[in-house]
């Protein structure tokens, strides 16, 4: 990849990542040739672009590519959508071809593989935390609940929340119906102050699909201590709800498609697919997820 002079102004591109049919899907700032920008200027472009996250994309001598994720108010080891934007755009541009490569960023070394027009990025094995073990950071189950108006009648009987961590921590609410789901007014406030105790990205909260639909699930995303008070497709949370279908609620695909997007205003429906990997015990080992990305404009931004 070849370094660019840094001016006063670089060119952001804003790519959808895990579009549904070529519409929707959820914007992220893209910048390319992004070497010599150290990270206050990456969180300034971030800020100045303004969507939920930015990918500063530049050379690495130990994968494809190196990653920077930039909310507009801080780094953030992975990020889904701008992953799959990024890939989307390099294949786009040439700078990518089909099968594997690779990113690198702050958080190590994952696979990345371009299938056709579409990108999956790879995630590491889960890990579960219930909710009896948050107490040590001082949240309990009803302060969760209460943080998105729900009481435990709107969860899927015999299910709980659960922190997921496929690479970053999610909490996990399983939620009844689709009715209840679409009617949630989230407390930002608190979810950010419990978000800081549980260290977690945000909540992804999610109701089963019907048994004859394409999607396992469809969901919501509130992550404001990120600056996001809602996301329209997040794949680092949709590895952690395929990883918990599987593994607590006994779904038995290895491919799982994930709906978001459609509860917010305005609607911005997202497909992102989960395709888990398990060992001969049964155990997840991997996971990719991935989808679609459709490049919508450039914009300028300046670096002071």
């Amino acid at each position: 990849m070849n370094n660019q002079h840094i001016s006063t102004e670089i060119t952001a591109h804003i790519v959808n990542g895990f579009v549904a049919d070529g519409e929707g899907g959820n914007p992220a700032g893209v910048v390319i040739d992004a070497d010599e920008l150290s990270e206050d200027q990456m969180l300034r472009v971030a800020s100045k672009i303004g969507l939920s996250e930015t990918a500063f994309v530049s050379s690495s001598d130990w994968a494809g590519f190196k990653l920077d994720f930039f909310t507009p108010n801080r780094r953030i080891a992975h990020c889904g959508h701008a992953t799959i934007a990024a890939f989307s755009y390099l294949t786009q541009i040439g700078r990518v071809e089909q099968g594997e490569t690779s990113k690198m960023t702050v958080d190590g070394l994952r696979r990345i593989i371009i299938r056709g027009e579409q990108a999956f990025m790879e995630q590491t094995a889960p890990s579960y935390q219930s909710s009896d073990g948050w107490g040590a950071s001082g949240v309990v189950l009803q302060d969760v609940l209460q943080s998105v108006g729900l009481s435990t009648d709107d969860l899927i009987t015999g299910y709980q929340p659960m922190l997921v961590n496929t690479g970053n921590n999610f909490v996990l609410i399983p939620i009844k119906t689709e009715a209840i789901l679409a009617g949630i007014v989230p407390d930002h406030d608190a979810i950010s102050h419990i978000s800081e105790k549980l260290d977690l990205i945000g909540y992804y909260l999610f109701a089963m699909s019907p048994a004859d639909a394409e999607t396992a699930a469809t969901t919501r995303m509130f992550a404001p201590r990120y600056a996001i008070p809602e996301e329209s497709a997040t794949g680092m949370a949709a590895g952690p709800l395929a990883c918990y279908l599987h593994d607590v609620m006994d779904t038995q695909s290895l491919r799982l498609k994930i709906a978001q997007g459609h509860f917010m205003t305005p609607a911005s429906p997202s497909m992102i697919t989960v395709d888990l990997e398990t060992a001969p015990d049964g155990r997840i080992a991997s996971l990719t997820a991935g989808g679609f990305g459709r490049s919508v404009r450039e914009m300028k931004v300046a670096l002071t």
